[in-house]
């Protein structure tokens, strides 16, 4: 099948699982603990595939066939994972800040931020869809819908606890779903298209990997699993104080069934990536 229309239609597929996804919470409530062991596996996928699948590929892709002396492809295999971990914490930042400048706009503000995420994810695939292996695309088109479901469950959420009329969540929901396709869409026939040789498609896809592994790690690492282990805390803290008053207030670890879950989802990457052939 024809790449732009394999991405074409991975899109589509995105796009409505997505939304779909993110309208259940209009329809029923899901148990804080199965969102919880999903955020999990999310991280633990995003890290198994930042650090076992974008890292070495991109890695790849920008040294084959390269005329880059090896200091300058050095160069710029740092600049691209840290351009991308520094985006999503500039990202971060700005929303948190905007947000706790009033209640007005921090619909906006949420749905912006998730935005700009998804969009980085689109990028990762479109990256991905690029380079032609079918393991790289698998994985991390596994690792974005596994990473998009529970965002957008906790957008939509969001948006019904602040009050938000359905049809404005509906049009919030939209945004958020479509971001990703499109720039999957949009990253794969610009890479494709980024140079006549070989060797130029080659070193933009791996930029482009790298890039997106950058952050794959600062999501998982900094924004999802610092919330997990801070809600899994929360818990045990009032269970413990109704014991032990004050003394529950101290840090406490995941359950042996959220960490199994994070190394299943950090671990996954790794299995796919020996089970499955490129092209």
């Amino acid at each position: 099948m024809d790449g732009g229309l394999t991405v074409t239609l991975i899109s589509v597929a995105m796009f409505v699982g997505c939304f779909l996804l993110g309208f259940t919470p209009l329809l029923f409530r899901l148990s804080e603990k199965s969102l919880q062991l999903v955020c999990i596996l999310g991280a633990g996928l995003l890290c198994g595939t930042a650090l076992a699948i974008a890292i070495p590929e991109g890695v790849t892709q920008l040294t084959a066939l390269s005329s880059l002396p090896v200091p300058h492809s050095r160069v710029l295999i740092g600049l691209a994972l840290t351009f991308g971990f520094t985006l999503m914490f500039v990202v971060d930042q700005i929303s948190t800040y905007l947000s706790i400048r009033g209640l007005k706009g921090v619909n906006i503000t949420a749905t912006v931020g998730l935005v700009i995420h998804a969009a980085a994810d689109g990028f990762a695939l479109g990256a991905a869809a690029a380079t032609g292996q079918v393991t790289v695309q698998v994985v991390i088109f596994l690792a974005v819908i596994l990473h998009k479901a529970p965002a957008a469950f906790g957008l939509v959420s969001f948006l019904m606890h602040s009050g938000l009329e359905k049809k404005h969540i509906q049009g919030h929901l939209l945004a958020f779903s479509a971001a990703a396709p499109v720039f999957t869409i949009a990253t794969y026939f610009i890479l494709q298209a980024s140079g006549s040789s070989t060797q130029s498609q080659l070193t933009s896809t791996g930029v482009g990997m790298l890039f997106s592994a950058g952050t794959f790690l600062y999501v998982a690492t900094v924004h999802i699993l610092p919330e997990v282990s801070s809600s899994a805390a929360v818990q045990k803290t009032s269970d413990l104080q109704l014991e032990e008053g004050a003394e529950g207030h101290q840090q406490q670890p995941l359950g042996l069934t959220q960490s199994i879950t994070l190394i299943i989802g950090v671990g996954l990457p790794v299995a796919l990536a020996l089970g499955l052939k490129d092209d």
